[in-house]
């Protein structure tokens, strides 16, 4: 009988013959090879590793994951309590040009691990730094990872998404817009291969989420307030004081889950822009909502929904009058003003923020009472 091993480079499973002292991966090509002959054992006491790479709900694609991997690539398990994805498209040469997202996906991740003990081998990064061709942040590329993100989800699950690029809307053909226009997120491609649009995005990360499990997803994007196409959107004027608003689709489609629980912190709302900007940092480019979400928890105002949101706004309103409070606070000894004090790459110029996040779920609920965790 066959018996499993995983591959030294690229870990995935291999059936080795009886008494073979080496095998050949059909996929990375590594050989690895085996000290000693192992006894044979009845298949039933080798299982498949829970990190095999099927997408869920669709059968597997033949692209990109597991079939051409570059040297040292490794797929994170798709299983386990706590995972994330993670995009930041820069648009590098172009005239899109953004010149933080590469810094909000780095800080996100640092996060993840240091705060919410996100392990480093359940976060998939997508960056144009990357040089694996299949993390970088095409459309094909997000799409499959967002696939991975749900892949297998479990209650008691946490997953996070974020998003640091450019975003844009469509103009909606069936109806199910209030507004009138889908909203969108731009891979690194999307001249080309076009833009993914908030019907994706709810079809693939939100409507498969089980009971007992979690998502939340962090979106720093123009237009992107219900980018995820969720029910309902929370409007918090000012004062603190808000509502919920219905955005269900008026053909009565469901766009929530299968019973698990999805919030959406977005950068502005569908008809705003997202400011890529060093005013905040002080010492780098970085997109205001990431660094806002980020400030939040780091000051102690991550208790609840609410609190989170007021903290969000607080930082950015005081953005754009200079306030002591961003301009002229002492950075200590934060654990992400330190990473982004590592991060010095020129920041752009200041540059006066106009946007308001947003909150969107698939439930309605007291945002100051509902508990905010990752």
């Amino acid at each position: 009988m066959m018996m499993l091993v995983d591959c030294s480079r690229c870990h995935t499973p291999l059936q080795l013959p009886p008494g073979a002292r080496s095998i050949r991966c059909t996929v990375c090509h590594a050989v690895t090879l085996i000290a000693v002959p192992p006894p044979t054992q009845p298949h039933s006491q080798y299982m498949p590793p829970s990190s095999s790479f099927q997408y869920y709900p669709h059968p597997p694609p033949p692209l990109p994951y597991g079939v051409a991997p570059s040297p040292g690539y490794h797929i994170p398990s798709v299983h386990g309590k706590k995972r994330a994805l993670i995009c930041g498209v820069s648009y590098k040469y172009t005239e899109d040009e953004l010149k933080g997202c590469f810094n909000d996906a780095r800080c996100m991740k640092f996060l993840l691990v240091s705060r919410f003990k996100f392990p480093e081998s359940s976060i998939l990064l997508l960056t144009e730094e990357e040089s694996d061709p299949y993390r970088r942040p095409t459309r094909q590329n997000m799409i499959n990872a967002m696939r991975w993100l749900v892949q297998g989800c479990q209650p008691g699950d946490s997953l996070v998404f974020h998003f640091s690029g450019h975003g844009s809307q469509k103009r909606n053909l069936t109806g199910d817009e209030i507004d009138g226009f889908d909203e969108t997120l731009c891979p690194v491609d999307y001249k080309t291969d076009g833009q993914i649009v908030d019907d994706e995005i709810n079809d693939i990360i939100v409507r498969p989420l089980p009971p007992g499990a979690k998502l939340h997803a962090i979106i720093d994007a123009c237009h992107s307030g219900t980018v995820l196409d969720l029910p309902f959107l929370c409007r918090m004027d000012r004062t603190g004081k808000y509502s919920w608003e219905d955005h269900r689709p008026r053909s009565g489609r469901w766009k929530g889950t299968s019973g698990g629980e999805v919030f959406s912190f977005s950068g502005c709302d569908d008809n705003q822009t997202s400011a890529d900007t060093s005013a905040l940092s002080k010492v780098t480019s970085t997109g205001a909502m990431t660094y806002s979400f980020i400030e939040a928890i780091e000051r102690g105002h991550g208790g609840t929904y609410g609190s989170m949101l007021n903290a969000m706004r607080s930082t950015i309103n005081n953005s754009t009058s200079g306030s002591s409070e961003i301009f002229g606070r002492p950075w200590g000894g934060d654990l992400v003003s330190s990473l982004l004090t590592m991060l010095l790459e020129g920041g752009s110029l200041a540059s006066r923020i106009r946007q308001e996040p947003q909150l969107t779920s698939d439930q309605m609920f007291d945002v100051y009472k509902k508990p905010f965790s990752l």
